[in-house]
């Protein structure tokens, strides 16, 4: 008599019974999704994925996103005194990807590299500070006549394509001094060299507040595919000149180009008033990140989720709230094909949340309140086809 036939798995993994809400695939829609070798290997409708799977996570009543982006984040733990735990603000909060923005520069990129984003849990990718120290030195890294070393810079970023995905500067008065524009332009002469020697396209990400230099001269300088983030905040000199008036006109030309308005939260850097303005104009983020770091994990910032459900209660749809932390986001940093998406194929990056209904009370950087109707908590979060279980991990 011959020994029973046991077929071997069809999926490694199958989340199921959720409501998935990827926007740039359509409208929400309940289904099953299959996962294979780390991938997104099939969507199909609700209970009727191949029961041969490895292994199986209930999603339902939740939603189920693409893997979330932080576009805006500081993790370098080990050598600036920002930095928090990438996978306490990452995985174990639904993040899926975290982008550190400008900790490390081009001296402290390896150690970063080799301490931070090989180790986590949480894919770790970086905009590389123009300034060589990057936030090792404190908060005055292009005070100095030679922060700026091109070369270096260069070859940092083409020695790691993978990880690096743009150039971060703070373009504020406490960072600048009396440099004025030449940062900023000098980080333009790295992002053009760059896309000239890969072929893609190579953003700048910049850091607005208080000027000088005037925020409109910082926008003049910016082409299609950069990024300013605290675009939302409320300190005088932002975008809108006076009460009662209109964004200034260099924000809506910007964006006429192509220049991409991401939140980044901050402890002093999103208004729920200057948001609110904005959208009133027909001006909403283009990303959602939160700029976590140590000193504002606590509050005003708490997570990404958080920080999503702050815009919800403003008036954003729950599908433009997910594509900004999602699609969005990868599309910013060069991997639409990849990450951000439920499509067949790419990672199998997946955020599991719960929308749980009930008034909730939200404090933006500048102490102001909004409450929501729902809240926005994460469930569990899947990593190239690992399954992270955030509520067991926190019970």
């Amino acid at each position: 008599m011959s020994a029973p036939h046991h077929e071997p798995p069809r999926y490694d993994l199958v989340i199921g019974g959720g409501l998935l809400v990827d926007p740039d695939q359509g409208a929400p829609t309940s289904g099953d999704v299959a996962v294979r070798d780390g991938r997104v290997e099939a969507i199909v409708a609700p209970g009727s994925a191949d029961t041969r799977c490895a292994d199986y996570l209930d999603a339902r009543g939740l939603l189920v996103t693409p893997g979330l982006i932080d576009l805006h984040a500081h993790v370098y733990d080990g050598r600036t005194g920002l930095g928090t735990r990438a996978d306490t603000v990452g995985i174990d909060t639904g993040v899926t990807t975290l982008v550190d923005a400008g900790s490390a520069g081009s001296d402290s990129f390896a150690h970063f590299g080799e301490t931070v984003a090989a180790t986590c849990r949480t894919r770790v990718l970086s905009w590389l500070n123009i300034s060589r120290h990057g936030l090792t030195q404190g908060s005055r890294e292009l005070a100095g006549s030679d922060s700026v070393q091109h070369a270096a810079t260069v070859d940092t970023i083409l020695g790691n394509p993978e990880t690096i995905r743009g150039v971060k500067i703070r373009m504020s008065r406490s960072v600048v001094g009396d440099n004025g524009l030449e940062p900023l332009r000098a980080a333009k002469r790295v992002t053009a060299e760059i896309a000239a020697a890969t072929g893609r396209p190579f953003p700048v990400m910049v850091h607005v507040g208080n000027a000088p230099p005037a925020l409109g001269d910082v926008l003049d300088l910016l082409e299609e595919g950069d990024v300013v983030t605290h675009a939302f905040h409320g300190k005088r000199g932002g975008l809108f000149p006076d009460a009662g008036q209109g964004p200034i006109p260099q924000a809506l030309a910007a964006l006429r180009r192509g220049v991409r308005f991401d939140v980044g939260h901050g402890s002093a850097s999103f208004s729920f008033a200057t948001m609110e303005r904005a959208l009133e104009a027909g001006i909403g983020p283009h990303t959602i990140s939160t700029d976590i770091h140590q000193q504002n994990v606590a509050g005003p910032v708490h997570s990404l989720t958080t920080t999503m459900t702050k815009l919800l209660a403003v008036g954003l749809s729950l599908n433009e709230t997910v594509r900004a932390t999602t699609s969005a986001a990868a599309g910013t940093i060069g991997l639409a094909a990849e990450l951000g998406t439920l499509a067949v194929g790419s990672v199998a990056d997946l955020t599991v949340l719960d929308l749980a209904e009930g008034a909730t009370r939200l404090v933006d950087a500048e102490g102001a309140t909004r409450t929501a109707d729902a809240l926005l908590t994460p469930v569990a979060a899947v990593r190239a086809g690992v399954v992270h279980d955030i509520r067991k991990a926190t019970e």
